[in-house]
């Protein structure tokens, strides 16, 4: 039981990446499939920010201590107070490539039901050949 509590965000993420991998996988509707990529998507970001928090951590942001004639006073900084901003900054990034990735397979999307009036692949396969 104790594992589960520690290791509670880790099997959340595998469950919903998992989720999401199944469905691209088994399912033959395309926006179902896309559905399932922006859920696999999720849970790679739940995993990267997972990885980049730590308990009782502050903000990086350091503030220059002076003394009473306004110089500045040496500080020790230990690293293990600060959490590390630059997983939160990459999938700031990958939200913005997700939805622009789900934006185009839409579009994309929008145009096959044009052409072929299905979004079912095997419809799709069968009306290429």
């Amino acid at each position: 039981m104790e594992f589960i509590i520690n290791y509670f965000n880790y099997i959340i993420v595998v469950i919903i990446m998992m989720i999401g991998l199944w469905g691209m996988l088994a399912l033959s509707n395309l926006v179902k499939k896309l559905i399932s990529m922006a859920i696999f998507q999720t849970g790679i970001i739940l995993f990267y920010i997972s990885m980049g928090a730590k308990i009782d951590s502050s903000i990086p942001i350091i503030k220059q201590a002076y003394d009473e004639h306004h110089h500045p006073i040496h500080q020790v900084i230990n690293n293990a107070d600060y959490a590390n901003p630059l997983t939160q900054i990459l999938m700031l990034t990958a939200i913005v490539v997700g939805v622009a990735t789900l934006g185009l397979g839409l579009a994309l999307t929008q145009k096959v039901y044009s052409e072929h009036k299905s979004l079912n692949e095997d419809e799709i396969l069968e009306s290429l050949s």
